[in-house]
This record gives C-alpha cells, sequence and structure tokens, in this order.
C-alpha cells in the first residue's frame, strides 16, 4: 500500500492524512475527551487511515487494541493491516468454509502468510499458494500451504487443474489482476468466489473472455480495507481482537506466528522502501521510531 500510494496511484481516502503508514503501536501519550476504552500509558496498536511514518500519530479508539504483554512493539506493529486484510478477504468477503479450497497469490507476502495460517485453521481442505522463488513456496508449505507453486518455473492454473481433477478451487485471494484474470477465472470451481485486493500487474483487460462468470456462476468483489467505514473496520477489529489476538497471539499460540524480514530505523525509510519494491521479503517489513 505505501510504496502504491507513494507512487500516487492510490490516494487516501477523504479526511485521512496523506502521510504514509496505516498500522502502529505505541504509548498513549494523551486521549480525546470522549475516549473511554484506554487512558494515558497504555501500551496499543491498531490501524489508522494515515499518518503512521510521524513520532506522533491519531488513531480511532475503536481501531485501537490493548498490546499484549508478550508482543514486543515491534510484533505489534506487524500485525494490523495484514492480518486485517487477510481476515477480512477470507470471512467477510469470501465467506469461506471449513472444507474448502484456496488459492493465494502472493503467499509469502504479509496478507498471504496471515491468509494461510487462517485458511488452515477454519479447516481448509486444500490451500495452494504462488510465489516467486522455491525459497517461498517451501516457506508457504511450512505455514501451512498444502502446495507452493512457483509462478516463474510452473504454469500454476495447470497444477491446480491436475490436482483438482479439473474442479478448481472454491476461493481465490488475488492481488495481481490483469495478467492473473482469465487463469483466475479457469481455476475457480463452480460458485467460486475471488477477492481481489490490488492490481500488481495493471487493472485494464483486453480480450478476456467472461463467459466463466456466467457459466460457473462466479462471484468476484474487489476489496479495499482503508475506505470501508468506520463502523465496518471496528466491527473487523472485534472480530480479529477476540479469534486472532486473545485466542492466540496473546496466549503464545503456535497457532498464528507473525514473521518480521527485517527491522529498519526511520530515518533509514528510503532503504525499507527499495527493499519492499525488490520482492525479495517473505513477511513484514517494521520501521522503528528512534529519537
Amino acid at each position: 500500500m505505501d510504496l502504491v500510494q507513494r507512487n500516487g496511484f492510490y490516494p487516501p481516502p477523504p479526511g485521512a492524512s496523506e502521510i504514509l503508514g496505516v498500522e502502529v503501536s505505541g504509548i498513549v501519550e494523551s486521549v480525546g475527551k470522549n475516549v473511554t476504552k484506554f487512558k494515558v500509558g497504555d501500551a496499543v496498536f491498531g490501524l489508522m487511515g494515515g499518518g503512521g511514518y510521524a513520532e506522533y500519530a491519531v488513531m480511532d479508539e475503536g481501531l485501537a487494541m490493548p498490546k499484549p504483554d508478550n508482543l514486543t512493539f515491534e510484533q505489534a506493529s506487524a500485525i494490523p493491516e495484514t492480518w486485517f486484510t487477510a481476515y477480512q478477504a477470507l470471512f467477510f468477503v469470501l465467506g469461506f468454509k471449513s472444507g474448502e479450497d484456496i488459492l493465494i497469490h502472493a503467499g509469502a507476502s504479509g496478507v498471504g502468510i496471515a491468509a494461510i495460517q487462517l485458511a488452515k485453521q477454519a479447516g481448509a481442505n486444500r490451500i495452494f499458494v504462488t510465489a516467486g522463488s522455491d525459497e517461498k513456496t517451501k516457506f508457504c508449505e511450512s505455514l501451512g500451504a498444502t502446495r507452493g507453486i512457483n509462478y516463474k518455473t510452473e504454469d500454476w492454473a495447470s497444477v491446480i487443474a491436475q490436482e483438482t481433477s479439473n474442479k478448481g478451487v472454491n476461493c481465490i485471494i488475488d492481488f495481481v489482476g490483469k495478467n492473473y484474470f482469465e487463469k483466475n477465472l479457469a481455476t475457480l470451481s463452480i460458485d467460486g468466489r475471488m477477492v481481489i485486493l490490488a492490481f500488481l500487474s495493471g487493472p485494464v483487460l483486453d480480450g478476456v473472455n467472461i463467459g466463466p462468470i456466467l457459466r460457473k456462476r462466479l462471484r468476484i468483489e474487489g476489496s479495499a480495507l482503508r475506505s470501508r467505514s468506520l463502523e465496518y473496520q471496528t466491527r473487523l477489529r472485534d472480530a480479529i481482537y477476540e479469534n486472532v489476538i486473545q485466542n492466540h497471539f496473546a496466549k503464545s499460540s503456535d497457532t498464528f506466528k507473525l514473521f518480521i524480514d527485517k527491522e529498519f530505523d526511520w530515518k533509514d525509510i528510503v532503504e525499507a522502501h527499495r527493499t519492499m519494491e525488490s520482492n525479495q521479503t517473505m513477511g513484514k517489513l517494521v520501521v522503528k521510531v528512534t529519537e
């Protein structure tokens, strides 16, 4: 998100800060007169509309969460955007159910890592993922993916067709857009559902056969969490805090794991962005605000 916004393709929603950064952790320095859930000195983390690249950030109390004592501030800051997005995609948009098959593109991304673990915990039958190296596909399989597919050396659509006896998968989480769209349609099963979270290869399609959408009764939905209403995001926050944070992360459960690829001092933010652009990371990049 930060890269896309920085390049001018993802403007913040009306009323949100134009400063980059939508997830932070830290200590409450002051509270508004109507705030009842938190007080000065509380350790919190959460989601915000923008303004995270700063020494001081403003967060709605409906999106803030108490930081579990067993998590560092760095670990806590790596949760909100990726886990909110993955949870929303799976359960709020796709309505993913136990026993279903799913394809998760960009499996080694922050959202992909969260989605693999959430789908496994929810009782997925088979979890297929795509990634750009054998190292990344093996990493995804270590998280619970049934089959990691290196899209640079394998035709992922053919692999899935073979392994599902041409039935396809029930659900797809896609970040790629244009280059994968037609193959995604072919890979979805009857009554399949797909959520599009980004369009890394572009949003404009030419000469695509959309017949499978009608023939297979497919449902395709785009989803951008940042532009959702505060009521929606608060409802999502409540579900994640109970089902993910309190039941797992706060208990040091082995069910869900956090992966931070690298930490940067905020004075090295340019290097952090270059690392993101390299597409070589597995997990989150965290930026620490120092004196």
